[in-house]
């Protein structure tokens, strides 16, 4: 299933989709498939395994070599730091997927307690006591008692 509830094409292709042998991989990234090897054991990049062991590299993990590379080439940042940086990319990604998802719920709380709110008010049983608009004035009343004797 989707992130929207629907039932996913298992042969539709996304972002995601292990196809890619590591020599295509390697051509599509500019890399050797020597590097993208050391990549993976280094735990830079993690492809997809088929099942006599190959990898497969998705579109996103083409993406992620070229970004590696291009930090270590273009920034001077070695792999060590470049790991780092990965780790708190996708550590931020599920931090901003978590408070969405908190949001979501807050907000579905913020409406149950509105309806909740809106059904009490409207519970209210206004015939038992009537209102009358009472006129503020500045009359003086003298009460004398009766004397009944």
């Amino acid at each position: 299933m989707d992130g929207t509830g629907r039932r996913r094409n298992p042969y539709e292709l996304t972002d995601e989709s292990p196809v890619y042998v590591i020599s295509v991989a390697a051509q599509l990234s500019g890399l050797h498939p020597q590097t993208l090897r050391q990549y993976d054991r280094l735990g830079l990049v993690s492809p997809d395994r088929a099942a006599g062991r190959g990898r497969r590299y998705s579109a996103r993990d083409i993406e992620q070599l070229r970004q590696v590379q291009q930090l270590s080439q273009d920034e001077g940042i070695n792999l060590a730091g470049i790991k780092r940086i990965i780790e708190l990319e996708n550590q931020v990604a599920a931090l901003k997927a978590r408070v969405a998802e908190l949001q979501g719920a807050v907000e579905g709380a913020a409406a149950a307690r509105q309806q909740a709110e809106a059904a009490v008010h409207a519970s209210y049983r206004r015939d038992l006591v009537p209102y009358t608009d009472v006129q503020q004035t500045s009359a003086l009343v003298v009460w004398r008692p009766r004397r009944d004797q």
